[in-house]
C-alpha cells in the first residue's frame, strides 16, 4: 500500500525534485556549449588575426629596372668586386632625370632595396656576356615601398607621421603608370635566411635548423624512451625504486620547458663544451624535454595490449623477450608511434629551452649540419616580433602560418597513424 510521505511517479515532491535535476542536467549542457563556443570564438579570433597580418607576406613587390653593365664598372676580373650598388644609382638617376639635390637622391636610392645589388652580382656571376648590354631586371622594392603597395601605410595622414614621403610617393606613382612596378609570390621568404632587411629575410635558415634539431631529438627520444617504457612495463621488478623512477618521470612531464634548457646550459654547454646555438645541443635539451612524454605514451600503449598476449606466447613456449619484442612491441608501436609524433609537435614549437643555449642570435647563414650556428622556427618568430619595422610584423605572422602548418600536419599524422594501426579488443 503506498503512503503519502513516500516519493513516487505520481507524488508532487518528487516530481519537482525530478525536474528540477533535468533543468539542472540542461543548464550545465547549455554552459558546455557555451564554454566550445567561447573557445572556437578566440582560436577563430586568433587564426584570422594571423592570416589577416601575414598573408600579405607571401608576395613582394618588385621594381623593374633598366639597367646597363657599362664595362666600366668591372675593372678587374672578380666580377663579384664590382661596384653594383652605383650601378642601380645610376639606373635610378637615368629613370629620374628630374632628381637633381643629394637629399632627393638619397630618397630615389631608397626605393630599391640593398638585396637588389646581390642579385646584380648573381646575374653577372653566372653570365658574364652581360657586361656592356642593357637588361631589363626586375628587383626586390624597399620594405617601406612593399608596405605601400599592400596598403599597410596611411597616405592621409601628415608626411611627418609617415615614413613615405609625397615625393617618394609620386615616383612610386610615376613607377606604377610605366609599368615598373608589380607584385610577385615571395620565393626570398622560403629561400633565403634571416636578414636585418625585412624584405630580404626569410625562414629558410630557421626551418633547417628546426629540421636538425629534431631529428636529433627523434634519433635519441624514440629508442631511448620505447627502452625506458619496455624495461619499465615487461621487466622491473615491484619494488620502492621501480615506483620512485615511475613517480619521477610523471613529475618531469609537468617541469616547466625553461628548467630543461637550464639543465642543457650546465651540462652540454658549461660541462661538455658543446658549442652554444647548433642543433646538436638544441636537439639533446628537448630530448630530455619530450622523453617523459614519449615514455609514457609507450607505457600506455603497452599497458593496452591484452595480458591474454602475453599468457598466449609463453604457453607456446616463447621467452619473456621474445614475448615482448615479438608479440607485444609490435601491438603497441601504433601507440609509441602517436605518443612520439605528439611528443615532437611540442618540441617543434618550444622557445624557452633553446633561448637558455644561445639559439637567440641573430644567424644569417644557412646551416649545412648540426654543428652549424643557427635558430628554429620559434626562435625566429620570437626575434622578429621584436622588431620594429612593420614589414616584420607581416614575417612573424606568416612564420607563424608556416609553424602552425608543420604542427597540424605532425598531428594529423599522428591521428591518421592511430586510426590505421589501432587494433580494437
Amino acid at each position: 500500500m503506498q503512503t503519502g510521505n513516500q516519493d513516487t511517479p505520481f507524488n508532487k515532491e518528487f516530481n519537482k525534485r525530478l525536474k528540477r535535476r533535468y533543468n539542472a542536467e540542461r543548464r550545465f549542457k547549455r554552459l558546455g556549449l557555451l564554454a566550445i563556443f567561447i573557445a572556437l570564438g578566440f582560436l577563430a579570433f586568433l587564426l584570422s588575426t594571423v592570416i589577416s597580418n601575414g598573408y600579405s607576406a607571401f608576395r613582394q613587390t618588385f621594381i623593374q629596372l633598366d639597367i646597363f653593365f657599362e664595362k666600366s664598372y668591372f675593372p678587374n676580373e672578380d666580377l663579384a668586386r664590382a661596384d653594383y650598388q652605383t650601378i642601380i644609382k645610376s639606373t635610378l638617376r637615368e629613370q629620374f632625370p628630374e632628381v637633381t639635390s643629394r637629399q632627393d637622391k638619397q630618397l630615389l636610392y631608397s626605393l630599391v632595396s640593398n638585396g637588389a645589388a646581390f642579385k646584380l652580382m648573381n646575374m653577372v656571376v653566372k653570365n658574364p656576356k652581360l657586361i656592356n648590354t642593357r637588361q631589363l631586371v626586375w628587383v626586390p622594392a624597399n620594405d617601406d615601398i612593399d608596405m605601400l603597395m599592400k596598403d599597410k601605410i596611411d597616405m592621409s595622414q601628415p608626411e611627418s607621421d609617415r615614413r613615405i614621403k609625397d615625393k617618394v610617393f609620386s615616383w612610386v606613382e610615376t613607377l606604377a603608370s610605366n609599368g615598373r612596378i608589380t607584385m610577385k609570390f615571395n620565393t626570398t621568404f622560403f629561400t633565403s635566411g634571416d636578414s636585418r632587411e625585412p624584405e630580404l629575410a626569410g625562414i629558410l635558415g630557421a626551418a633547417k635548423g628546426s629540421f636538425y634539431t629534431l631529428l636529433i631529438t627523434l634519433l635519441l627520444s624514440f629508442p631511448i624512451g620505447v627502452a625506458a617504457a619496455i624495461y619499465l612495463e615487461e621487466f622491473a621488478p615491484d619494488n620502492r625504486a621501480s615506483a620512485f623512477i615511475e613517480v619521477n618521470i610523471n613529475n618531469l612531464a609537468a617541469v616547466p620547458s625553461i628548467i630543461f634548457g637550464l639543465l642543457g646550459l650546465a651540462i652540454f654547454i658549461n660541462f661538455w663544451g658543446i658549442p652554444r646555438s647548433t642543433p646538436l645541443v638544441g636537439g639533446l635539451v628537448l630530448t630530455l624535454m619530450t622523453l617523459p612524454t614519449i615514455i609514457i605514451a609507450s607505457r600506455a600503449s603497452l599497458k593496452s595490449v591484452p595480458p591474454s598476449i602475453r599468457e598466449a606466447a609463453l604457453g607456446i613456449g616463447a621467452s619473456k623477450i621474445q614475448t615482448v619484442f615479438h608479440h607485444v612491441l609490435p601491438l603497441a608501436m601504433p601507440g609509441m608511434l602517436t605518443g612520439t609524433i605528439i611528443g615532437m609537435a611540442q618540441a617543434l614549437g618550444e622557445t624557452a629551452p633553446l633561448l637558455m643555449i644561445g639559439m637567440v642570435a641573430f644567424i644569417v647563414d644557412i646551416p649545412g649540419s648540426i654543428t652549424d650556428p643557427s635558430a628554429v622556427l620559434p626562435v625566429q618568430i620570437y626575434l622578429w616580433a621584436d622588431s620594429p619595422e612593420r614589414a616584420f610584423t607581416e614575417k612573424t605572422s606568416a612564420a607563424i602560418l608556416v609553424l602552425l602548418a608543420f604542427l597540424v600536419v605532425m598531428n594529423a599524422a599522428a591521428v591518421l597513424l592511430r586510426k590505421k594501426f589501432e587494433i580494437k579488443w
